[in-house]
This record gives C-alpha cells, structure tokens and sequence, in this order.
C-alpha cells in the first residue's frame, strides 16, 4: 500500500486529534508540586501509550506512523508525504530566525511559545543541529536561547547562533572555533567606514533622533531602535526620519573614506552637465532607493528623495555596493556589510558544525532571511518557511517554493510537518 494510502487510512480511521491532545498536554505539562496534577499526568500518558500502541499494531511502521499521528495533523502529514516525495530527504539542520518568526509580539506576548520550544528539544533529541539566524546582538540571544532551550542544548556543540545577521558565528563546545568575528576579515576601508559612523551617530543626531532612539548594541552593524513600541505609529515616524539620517551619515562617513571625492564639507558635491550640485548624500540616498522600493518610499515621504538623471561616481558605488543598508517599518534602520550576511555567517555555521551535506528548515521574515531562502533553493538544500506577516518579497518566495506560510505565532506548525517529513522519509 502506498504511504499517501496508509495516511489516509491513518486519519481516517483513528481520532489523532484526541491523541495529539495528549500528546501536547504530556509534553508540555509543566513542573508542579502537586500529587493530584502528577496522578493526572500519569494517567493522560498511559491513555497516550494505548492509543500508540493501537496505531503500533495495526500498521507495519507503526513507530512512525503513531509518532506522525501524535505529532501531525492530517494536513501537515500530507504535507510532509508532498515534501518527501519532492527532495527525497529529511531536514538535517534546523536554521531558524527569531522575532516575528519563532516568537511574535502580535501574539505570544513576544516569547517563544512553550510547545515550540518543545519541538526544538525534540529535533535536538533526534540529532537535528539547530543554528538560531538572527540580527539581533549576541548576549541577547544567548539569554534566551537558555532560558529557552536550556544550558544544556545551548553548549551541547550542537546549536550554533548566527548573530547580528552575519557579522560575528557563536557555536559553544568548539574550542577555537567557538567564537567567529567575521567582520575582521573586512577591509580597512569598510572598517573604517563603519567606524566613522559608529562614532558620529548618536552624538551628532537632531535632537528629536536623540530622544526617540537608541543605539542596538551591536559589534559591529550600525542599527537605530525607537524607544517607542514596535510598530506604533511614533516609532514608524522616528524610524524613518532615522533612515534618512543614516543614510546621509554613511555618505559622509564614505566621503571622508576615498580620494576620489572631496569629502572636506559634509555636503561634498561635484556640478552636474547643468551647472547644479549634486552632493554625495544625494547619491548615496539616490543609491539605496533604487536598491529598495520601500527605502525610496520613505525618502520620498520625508521629502528627501532626490530625482537624479546622472549617474553616481563610480569608486561611490564601488564602495555603497559592499553596503547594506536596511529599513524595517517601525522597528529599525541600519547600515551592515553585504559581505557579511546570514548566508555567510550560515556557512560558516554549518562548517563549524560539521554538517557537510545540508538539507536545512530555513524559517524567517525578512530580506536577511529571504537571502539564505534563496540560498538553499539555489543549490537545493533545503525549504523555506515564513509567517503570514512576513515583507512581500519574502512571502513571495514561500508561496512560489513549497508554500510553507504559517500564521503569527505559530512555527510550530511548520516544526511539526517538518517532524513528521523526517519520520517518513525513514520509510523504505
């Protein structure tokens, strides 16, 4: 019988949503010192263990099959049997973004949901590395990746954090190899360019910037946070004045940093065919708003977007070429290297690992995530998985691979079908 049958069969004949209920409520039961609450835990597992071994007697894989049932509902399984058939393998790294992906402040009070946490132990379990991808700071991570999943899966040389969206590999366990500081490898140019800006940020921002946002505590990316709430409409409006900001700073602070242009006043500008000026924080906005329609947006709201014909000296965009920089509505603005991005600090990650042949689960929502998306499609090495709210281009990548969009708050939707494709593609 083929396996798309036996699941049919499985779904059909079998009350898997009362097993999974089970299931769920004997993972996730948490720790109380309580006999009356013990007694009931210890009755929903045994109930949990008969309804397996139902599952366990009927079929000729019935480890896996229960296991597909107590985990998996019938869309997920089938999603999984669709997954299975396309690639022929199971996932064998787990590559995981963090805000708005495994935890969301639309829904889960912006902590990592217990039952997700779960699955992760599970994969941890099964032998699955897990590399958290995220562009936020190192000790930020590291806080809550134990608080978590635990010191034990932490420094189990197994897990593996890609930090400030490439710039800096932490994989505890690895000796030598456990802390990465990829931005060392830059040149002295973008070095010093990004130090340049560093340095004038904040002391040199209006005032209004000054009150309204902080400076993330990064190695080495430059990122501006409002200190208001994520997504409010103050923190939309600090955050693209701080856009614009940056992006002139950079200019100067790239200026400064080639000969080429004469960077001596802020506002070096070199005449164009007409007689008129063009300064380099004209070319440099004029850059990234071809680069990102929703960064030319935001010029053109603050009245900063200037309708250049002429094209930009060359050694400024040999040089802006190399820069990121990138607009996240209400949440941040920031300058990074392109040289230094999640797929390049995912590489490194995997080579520390030892994970040779990947197959990886990349789950994320923005342009960073999309990159490494676009990575492993690429070279066929993996899924992509997003959430509802995921930035367009990103959504439009899930929807045109494999279609894993999941709503806010619930990766663990994705984590189970994922589960249940790494049990079945063990079936012969």
């Amino acid at each position: 019988m083929e396996r798309y049958d036996l699941v049919y069969r499985l779904y059909d004949e079998y009350d898997t949503e009362t097993l999974r209920e089970y299931q769920e409520f004997v993972d996730v039961f948490p720790a109380v010192d309580s006999r009356a609450a013990l007694e009931h835990w210890q009755s929903a597992t045994e109930e949990l263990e008969e309804r397996k071994d139902e599952i366990r007697s009927d079929f000729a894989a019935g480890e896996t099959f229960a296991e597909v049932a107590s985990w998996a509902d019938r869309d997920q399984a089938f999603t999984a049997l669709d997954l299975e058939a396309k690639y022929g393998r199971a996932v064998n790294v787990l590559v995981l973004d963090v805000d708005e992906t495994l935890r969301s402040a639309g829904g889960t009070d912006n902590e990592i949901p217990r039952e997700t946490l779960h699955v992760l132990t599970e994969f941890h379990e099964a032998g699955v590395p897990i590399v958290i991808c995220t562009g936020q700071t190192l000790e930020n991570v590291k806080g809550f990746a134990i608080q978590g999943l635990g010191s034990e899966i932490v420094h189990s040389g197994e897990l593996s954090i890609v930090y400030e969206a490439g710039t800096g590999v932490f994989t505890p366990g690895h000796g030598a190899e456990t802390k990465q500081l990829l931005y060392e490898d830059l040149d002295e140019e973008i070095r010093t360019v990004f130090g340049d800006v560093r340095s004038r940020v904040l002391p040199e921002a209006p005032e209004n910037l000054r009150r309204g946002c902080h400076l993330q505590g990064n190695e080495f990316n430059v990122t501006m946070k409002p200190n208001y709430e994520t997504g409010s409409s103050q923190a939309r409006e600090v955050i693209d004045e701080a856009l614009v900001y940056l992006i002139d700073l950079l200019a100067d602070a790239v200026g400064s940093a080639i000969d080429a242009l004469d960077a001596s006043d802020a506002n070096g500008a070199d005449d164009d065919d007409d007689g008129e000026t063009t300064s380099i924080r004209d070319w440099t906005r004029s850059f990234y708003a071809g680069q990102d329609p929703e960064i030319r947006a935001v010029l053109e709201g603050q009245g900063a977007y200037p309708d250049l014909t002429e094209d930009p000296p060359s050694e400024l965009v040999s040089v802006l070429e190399r820069i990121d920089v990138a607009y996240y509505e209400a949440d941040a603005a920031e300058i990074g290297s392109l040289e230094l991005n999640k797929v390049v600090g995912v590489e490194r990650a995997l080579e520390v690992l030892g994970v040779d042949d990947p197959f990886a689960l990349v789950m994320g929502d923005s342009k960073s995530d999309l990159r490494v998306m676009k990575w492993v499609a690429e070279n066929d090495t993996g899924i992509a998985a997003a959430p509802e709210h995921a930035s367009q281009d990103t959504l439009e990548h899930v929807l045109e691979t494999d279609e894993l969009v999941f709503d806010r708050g619930k990766s663990v939707d994705v984590l189970r079908t994922v589960y249940a494709l790494n049990r079945l593609a063990r079936l012969e």
